[in-house]
């Protein structure tokens, strides 16, 4: 991936804020996962204490609501190696065990599901053609 990359996560603003915070949370883990260069470095102090570093990228929380993420997610839609796109759909919430996800998942059409948040990393101009006319969630 080239150093023109950019990060936005998506999130519901009506959510209960604890359901907000593992949206967002879960999501990260998803765009860390899909494209490890966003992290995953090591680094160390003066006195050789090394910890794992958080996101080389700045990560801005957006707020739209659930029928907006769900559009973005339809205008998202399409693999490519140099974007990630991570759903976190609502029904994903009820189950507990991602075996149970893993298994619901192909009979679910995400275009009709609600979608509680969404994270998106890739091209600048990608992302800021999705999220430009969204605000930070408050």
């Amino acid at each position: 991936m080239n150093e023109d990359i950019r990060l936005a996560i998506v999130v519901n603003p009506a959510l209960p804020i604890g359901l907000v915070a593992n949206t967002v949370s879960a999501i990260s883990v998803g765009l860390g996962a899909r494209l490890p260069q966003l992290a995953g470095q090591t680094l160390a102090d003066r006195d050789g204490r090394a910890i794992d570093t958080s996101s080389r990228q700045p990560v801005p929380i957006l707020a739209a609501d659930a029928e907006m993420i769900g559009a973005l997610l339809r205008r998202a839609l399409g693999r490519s190696d140099d974007r990630a796109i991570v759903p976190f759909p609502a029904f994903a919430r009820s189950l507990h065990d991602y075996r149970e996800y893993e298994a619901a998942f192909p009979s679910r059409d995400l275009s009709q599901e609600a979608i509680d948040g969404l994270g998106l990393a890739g091209p600048s101009k990608w992302v800021r053609s999705l999220t430009g006319s969204l605000k930070l969630l408050r």
